[in-house]
């Protein structure tokens, strides 16, 4: 919020129309929606924690080789040799392949996300250039100069002052641009944030933050009709379950179950339109917990136990600050309580668990277990139903509410019979897709297909070309916003 606040204030100090304007605040406002497109493979590249790991890189110039020594050597801080020993061997032999991956899958995914949020071309443009650099060093274009639009170079410098000026102040901050103008920064820009930078910070934390971004978009501000609603809420859980292949689709398949069940149940309709909502956004607290806890393979410590226990309050807090949302925050909130006491965050029991989170929680548990976990492996839909019945028969869920989701999720009904793909994808090339979503590799792939890697490499060519596409996370993304992921594919964190 504090990078929009800034890069807004210079581009009105720079005179830039308000339209222009409005492309410089939505780029600095979305500028890391696509954070969650790269974090399966950074966890597991780089020691479990992501979340550390783009921390450290927010104030690294990648272009000059002492700053990338010190990333490497900061980021060993704690690890064993060994770790560090393979985190440097990693580096430096694929560190340049590492940097346009993450630029590649993060732009393209934000782009298809401001798509999808109904913004224009303009900012899609600039979010697809934010790892682009002013001297032609970044990725994933190559761009320099002014062939990097304005939105992005602004983005780039206000991220880069912020950090530095939270760390150290404002002569910080004008001392890390002034360093890096002309190579990573925009120089005209890097002089105009020197001459205007102590107003505008000052002007940034005067007030709060939270109240000053909504009050900072240009005229006109954009509106959208609570019928549209839905479509932000699931352009979020899209991107929030990117964050790990094991979870592609979950926010979207909670949604409609959950919406099912109380339709079944007989809910109003206001209720059954806050459950979908509230399946949507039920796990942006995700985002929040390292990879290497989701995808832990064998039994979490108490201390990440408290972080995954802390998610369902983290995706209560952040809905509670909109007026619009904040209704479904309790809900949210809610959807790992269990009946007698025994679930998150707040140990809630039966007496103040409202039917509609009972229902969130059924349709939570019901669909994880048919997911696959890095822990163990998917549940047919059958034994997920047993599951959910010895829950409710040991008093944790509600089996009236059991019996809604196990319905709702097509239990003793046939399913209807899909005709097409899109994008003229073929069937074989969704095979190929749906597994290349979840992390495969392309020799796993074959495997598993019983085809050749160098097979599964022509489809892979093929499939990106069709989508219009170059990286992984995007396409996992069309194939969850396009429902290609199986509903049963490979109790759930």
């Amino acid at each position: 919020m504090r990078t929009c606040l800034l890069a807004t204030g210079l581009a009105r100090r720079l005179g830039l129309s308000d339209a222009e304007t409005a492309d410089v605040y939505w780029t600095a406002l979305l500028m890391h929606v696509g954070c969650t497109a790269f974090a399966h493979e950074q966890a597991a590249l780089f020691g479990g924690d992501e979340i550390a790991v783009n921390a450290i890189g927010s104030k690294t110039d990648f272009g000059n080789p002492r700053e990338a020594f010190s990333f490497m050597r900061e980021l060993g801080r704690g690890m064993s040799p060994v770790q560090r020993a393979r985190v440097l061997f990693v580096m430096l032999s694929q560190g340049d392949r590492i940097d346009r991956e993450v630029a590649t899958s993060t732009c393209e995914v934000a782009a298809a996300t401001a798509l999808r949020l109904g913004l224009p071309d303009s900012v899609q443009q600039a979010l697809n250039q934010l790892f682009e650099r002013w001297d032609g060093k970044g990725a994933p274009q190559k761009l320099s100069g002014d062939a990097i639009v304005l939105p992005a170079r602004l983005a780039h410098l206000a991220s880069q002052a912020m950090v530095f000026e939270r760390m150290a102040g404002t002569d910080a901050a004008v001392e890390m641009a002034r360093r890096r103008s002309g190579t990573a920064l925009d120089p005209h820009l890097v002089d105009a944030f020197a001459r205007y930078a102590e107003d505008l910070l000052r002007e940034i934390h005067s007030g709060d933050p939270w109240r000053a971004v909504v009050e900072a978009e240009p005229e006109p501000q954009r509106e959208i009709p609570e019928s549209e609603l839905d479509d932000v809420a699931r352009a979020f859980a899209d991107v929030v379950d990117l964050k790990s292949t094991y979870t592609l689709g979950h926010s979207t398949a909670v949604a409609r179950l959950s919406e099912a069940a109380g339709h079944a149940l007989g809910l109003p309709e206001s209720e059954t339109v806050s459950l979908r909502r509230a399946g949507y956004f039920h796990d942006l607290g995700r985002v929040g917990v390292p990879n290497g806890i989701w995808e832990k393979p064998t039994s979490l410590t108490t201390s990440e136990w408290e972080q995954v226990r802390l998610h369902p309050y983290h995706s209560e807090r952040i809905l509670s600050r909109s007026p619009v949302l904040a209704p479904l925050a309790n809900l949210v909130g809610m959807h790992h309580e269990r009946l007698d006491g025994s679930g998150y965050h707040r140990q809630a029991t039966a007496g103040s668990i409202p039917v509609a989170a009972r229902v969130l929680a059924a349709a939570d548990v019901y669909q994880g277990l048919t997911q696959e976990r890095a822990h163990r492996s998917a549940l047919s839909s059958s034994a997920a139903a047993d599951h959910l019945a010895s829950e409710a028969g040991a008093g944790r869920l509600d089996a009236a509410v059991v019996d809604a989701v196990l319905s709702a999720a097509g239990h003793d009904r046939a399913r209807p019979v899909r005709q097409g793909w899109p994008a003229d994808l073929t069937d074989r090339e969704v095979d190929v897709l749906r597994l290349l979503a979840r992390g495969l590799s392309k020799r796993e792939v074959g495997r598993r297909l019983f085809i050749s890697p160098k097979t599964v490499g022509s489809h892979t060519e093929h499939i990106y070309q069709k989508l219009g596409v170059s990286s992984r996370a995007a396409a996992a993304l069309f194939a969850v916003q396009h429902d290609l992921l199986p509903e049963s594919v490979p109790e759930s964190r």
